[in-house]
């Protein structure tokens, strides 16, 4: 078993409170896990209106399969969600 972990770093221009911001990352975790069938929360920079941590988990049978998986979350939503700005993201597999 292989979980992939993907860690991003976000920054939302234009919130002007937390409850605006938790509508958005509610909205794209949301959304990753229709579309990609994966585990996505905030789990980091919770009360910072215009900055989140999001995290996203896939379990797999092989880390290609986890890493690109997790690619493709990530270039969803560069192309899917120009109100989120991706400053950095890391991806990392974990054999179990």
């Amino acid at each position: 078993m292989v979980i992939g972990i993907c860690t991003l770093e976000l920054y939302l221009p234009g919130m002007n409170s937390l409850k605006d911001k938790r509508s958005v990352i509610k909205s794209v975790t949301a959304r990753l896990n229709r579309e990609f069938n994966v585990s996505a929360a905030e789990v980091g920079l919770n009360d910072v209106w215009q900055s989140s941590t999001v995290g996203v988990a896939v379990v797999t049978t092989a880390a290609a399969h986890a890493e690109q998986m997790l690619e493709n979350v990530v270039s969803w939503l560069e192309r899917h969600r120009p109100d989120v700005e991706i400053v950095d993201y890391r991806i990392e597999t974990v054999h179990l």
